[in-house]
């Protein structure tokens, strides 16, 4: 018999949960928030009494909650509490329980039904009748460390108002700039930031962690109250990276979704792209950011939340906007003379005065539509010599600007205060932080009771009255001219008529998913009330995936979606449409055939030269000798070896999708003899292409060897040139592209780690059925790629 419970939170894993007797021990560990307290609650219901008194250390990581009871002569159980430094008790734990977002105790915790979701979804517009708003101070800060370790305490940032704010958002920048953080996501410093942000919290108020997220160098921490924790439900984290390849985590944003008593709050941390003028590459992050983040919900029959589904919205980072179009010297005197709407606003004081990039691109509503910011009167917080408050004086001299912001987006918000911290000076950015007040929803238990029993008693009346059925506004879909990497959308509507009905795409006989691995639909499943209606969007994108077979003509556009409709009938829909075969996902050897753009080329040949065999013997096609190398690798390798040998920050930040888009279609069209966009968009290509193969440069088959070989050069090279002649060509000639880059690294800032990691993870894939690389696989895969970049070969 189990005689013991104890719980605690820690660094690793959010609460762990230790249930002990006498003779066996069972440890769980469980993320903070309503699934850990529902399983606490089924404890309870198995033993009553059993959840006593929870212990929450003032400003320490450990959340402790312990829990213990004995069994007496008479088989009851008799609870034996722990002493704590506040009162919660079992009937707080309980009550918690009845929040809207974790009515599961009422409609069946391990259930998802229609009926379930009905209810859920009547009970959300019937809201205002069972709630009422309470004031609750969230304290917002954000800070770009530029790689510093903790020096200096934080409290004159996250402690310097006399009231203790309910709820801290902390976010950071730069955390790490070591390449062992950029390549591997592996930093010690998250523990020491942890540490310094929990013993610089309000000295006069206990706080508990509720969660951490980091990619990379973005950090986001995530504190309440003590006295608030059981009001926290449905946390979940998530991340995007939006650097070189749109997957590095050097640039994105990291975020935390929860329901504070009855709101959903989302708080985002976001790294944009940097250098004055890419502001259309911050806008791209933005989108991205928000366009890629989604949150799994409890219920499975609900969509996945993005970003904007949340009744508040708190948006934090180091969003790199700057004050354009002055001189550096005339940035300072308007800060000296503290004009500082005269730098941030629209004419608001002459004509010939700028405005700051987010503020333009936010009237245009190019990003961060519908969200506020406060009215900004500090200095701008970047860039200063470490260690003093004194503008940048290094060779770039940077034009001071307020990169590191706070906005928001959502009602009942009302913010206290918008300041930056001059004192803390470890870094060459300043932190900010906003104070605010956010009207949250509070359930009224008795007012929720009724509408709850009242929503019972009339979906009682409307079952069984009719079959659910619904009006499609679409059910045939064309997709014309689809290129790789180039999302297309086609939307249609469902219109429901008199019963309350749930819909999902369903899978087709003996098919693993409900649509091919081109498509999706957005969303897949949902739940309709009566005389309402819901867009749907079908979203066609192919990438390295599914180019190869499109390329070929093995798969074509073509799909059947089927629409089902619980206790209703099915719908069938139709999509098909047209791909434009592209280079990106075609064969190295293929391309090495093809002497015309693919564009040019019949589909069968296409397709004859896609199905070649990879060793083919050169008996195959004696009246036509392949190229090299491919011609489209040629003209990427080429321009940047003409154009960026010394272009700073090469193969690290990120191009613009437009102009990739460019740099494609004059690949596959060679419509022009000069690729378009900037030196970053074409290695960014170049990069993705090298992804697209459907086989690596070095082989599948050699994966393994590659491996053990890694600090063998003699070795590595014997297993390089067992590779087919196309392959080896293509590896020689990059070798000997990236050696050249290496002999500028003064001016690109380029070395011999940072290429063998780019490059290893491209070149050396792992066989599709190998699980994912670990850190010390792809180490290897960097070493042996180094091996080539330090030995002296031929120029491209």
């Amino acid at each position: 018999m189990w005689r013991h419970v104890q719980c605690w939170g820690g660094f690793c894993s959010d609460v762990t949960v230790q249930i002990s007797s006498a003779d066996a021990q069972l440890v769980v560990r469980l993320p903070f928030g309503s699934h850990t307290r529902t399983f606490l609650q089924e404890i309870s219901k198995c033993r009553p009494g059993v959840i006593g008194s929870e212990d929450i250390k003032q400003n320490e990581k450990d959340l402790v909650v312990n829990h213990s009871w004995s069994r007496n002569s008479d088989d009851k159980a008799t609870p034996r509490q722990s002493k704590s430094k506040m009162d919660i008790t079992s009937e707080m734990v309980r009550s918690s329980s009845t929040m809207v977002s974790d009515k599961a105790c009422l409609l069946s915790e391990q259930k998802f039904g229609l009926r379930d979701t009905i209810v859920k979804s009547q009970l959300v517009q019937k809201e205002d009748s069972y709630t009422n708003l309470q004031n609750f101070r969230f304290f917002i800060g954000t800070y770009n460390v530029n790689g510093q370790s903790p020096k200096e305490s934080l409290q004159p940032w996250l402690s310097q108002d006399v009231e203790p704010p309910d709820v801290y958002c902390v976010g950071f920048q730069e955390l790490d700039l070591s390449k062992e953080a950029f390549f591997f996501n592996d930093t010690p410093k998250e523990e020491e930031w942890f540490k310094a942000v929990t013993d610089s919290l309000h000295p006069d108020a206990k706080y508990a962690k509720v969660k951490l997220v980091r990619l990379v160098g973005m950090l986001l921490l995530l504190y309440v109250k003590a006295d608030h924790a059981l009001n926290i439900s449905e946390v979940e984290a998530e991340t995007v990276g939006t650097g070189i390849m749109g997957r590095m985590g050097n640039k994105g944003g990291v975020a935390i979704r929860f329901k504070f008593h009855n709101t959903s709050v989302c708080i985002v941390n976001s790294h944009l792209a940097a250098h004055i003028e890419d502001y259309e590459r911050r806008n791209q992050d933005f989108k991205d950011i928000c366009s890629r983040m989604q949150f799994c919900q409890s219920d499975p029959n609900l969509p996945p939340l993005t970003i904007s589904k949340h009744d508040v919205i708190l948006w934090l980072g180091d969003l790199n906007y700057r004050i354009e179009q002055l001189e550096v010297e005339t940035v300072k005197m308007h800060i000296e003379k503290e004009k500082f709407q005269a730098l941030y606003q629209y004419d608001q004081v002459q004509t010939c005065l700028p405005r700051g990039q987010l503020k333009k691109q936010m009237d245009e509503k190019a990003v961060f539509d519908g969200f506020t910011e406060g009215e900004i009167t500090f200095q701008p917080t970047y860039k200063y010599n470490t260690g003093c408050d004194d503008w940048d004086t290094s060779e770039k001299c940077r034009t001071p600007a307020w990169c590191d912001r706070i906005l928001w987006k959502g009602k009942n918000i009302s913010q206290l205060s918008y300041r930056s911290h001059m004192a803390l000076k470890s870094s060459d950015h300043k932190p900010v932080s906003s104070m605010f007040d956010i009207g949250v929803k509070v359930v009224n238990e008795e007012l929720y009771r009724k509408a709850f029993e009242e929503i019972v008693r009339s979906l009682d009346k409307m079952e069984n009255a009719s079959i659910p059925s619904v009006i499609l506004s679409q059910r045939e879909f064309f997709f014309k001219d689809v290129k790789y990497m180039q999302l297309q959308v086609e939307t249609f509507t469902i219109r429901n008529e008199q019963m309350p009905c749930q819909f999902e795409f369903i899978n087709k006989l003996d098919e693993d998913t409900y649509c091919k691995e081109w498509l999706i639909a957005n969303p897949s499943k949902g739940f309709l009330l009566p005389d309402s209606e819901m867009t749907i969007e079908l979203e066609l994108f192919v990438n390295k995936s599914t180019a190869t077979r499109l390329n070929s003509g093995e798969e074509k556009l073509e799909d059947i979606l089927i629409l089902h409709l619980d206790r209703g009938k099915d719908y069938f829909l139709s999509v098909i449409g047209n791909y434009l075969p592209s280079c990106f996902g075609s064969p190295i050897q293929t391309l090495c055939y093809m002497r015309e753009p693919i564009r040019d080329m019949s589909s069968e040949s296409i397709r004859e030269l896609t199905l070649l065999p990879l060793q083919m013997s050169d008996d195959i096609f004696r009246d036509e000798k392949p190229l090299d190398i491919p011609k489209e690798l040629w003209m990427m390798v080429d321009h940047l070896y003409r154009n960026a040998s010394q272009q700073e920050d090469l193969f690290q930040q990120p191009g613009l999708r437009s102009e990739f888009e460019q740099i494609r279609d004059c690949l596959d069209t060679a419509m022009l003899d000069t690729l378009l966009g900037s030196n970053h968009s074409v290695a960014e290509a170049l990069l993705l292409f090298l992804e697209s193969l459907p086989e690596p440069v070095i082989c599948y088959s050699l994966y393994n060897n590659c491996l053990h070989c890694a600090n063998n050069y003699t070795s590595s090279s014997q297993v390089v040139s067992m590779l087919p002649i196309c392959h080896k060509n293509v590896f020689n000639y990059l070798m000997a592209f990236l050696r050249e880059l290496l002999k500028n690294s003064e001016k690109n800032h380029l070395d011999v780690n940072i290429l063998a990691s780019i490059f290893g993870g491209l070149l050396l894939r792992p066989p599709p059925q190998h699980a994912n690389p670990d850190v010390t696989e792809k180490r290897k895969a960097q070493q042996f790629i180094q091996q080539f970049l330090l030995r002296e070969g031929n120029s491209p």
